[in-house]
């Protein structure tokens, strides 16, 4: 089995249980770590996770591991993360859960565009670019990541 089977594996079997306790399953991810795999999953929800729910959803995705067997007898690490901020806008629900965030993109044919996303339903993306209102759809959007800032925005 190929690491990435490995991986859409436990993303199958992981999603499910992740939604009863209210979390989205956002990243499944293995790597090798000398003689241990180390398995890190990343998860979220509306409003951010809490440390409480992310050592809940540690406790079920070691369950849910030990029950199925899916990492087999190789000894491994688990790491339980919220998705972080550095991971690419992919879904329409990155996109909402970072409104009121600065956020870069990248489209075909054009500069990358920086603005505040303001707004974002399933389709696309409402960005205020330097005070000018831009729609962007999320099928032209070739990458999209939040950008940190060190100050703090000042709502209009």
């Amino acid at each position: 089995m190929t690491a990435s089977d490995t991986r859409d594996r436990l993303a199958e079997e992981l999603v499910a249980p992740m939604l009863a306790l209210g979390l989205d399953l956002e990243a499944v991810d293995v790597s090798a770590a000398g003689k241990r795999r180390v398995l890190r999953v990343a998860v979220d929800k509306d409003g951010g996770v809490t440390m409480d729910e992310i050592a809940e959803a540690t406790r079920e995705v070691s369950r849910v591991l030990d029950e199925r067997g899916l990492m087999g007898e190789r000894a491994y690490t688990l790491e339980v993360s919220s998705r972080g901020v550095d991971r690419p806008l992919t879904l329409p629900r990155h996109w909402r859960r970072n409104v009121g965030r600065l956020v870069r993109v990248t489209l075909p044919g054009e500069d990358d565009v920086t603005g505040r996303l303001v707004g974002a339903d399933e389709q696309g993306a409402d960005l205020d670019v330097d005070g000018t209102a831009r729609r962007v759809g999320f099928d032209e959007v070739t990458k999209a990541k939040v950008q940190i800032e060190f100050t703090k925005h000042e709502e209009s």
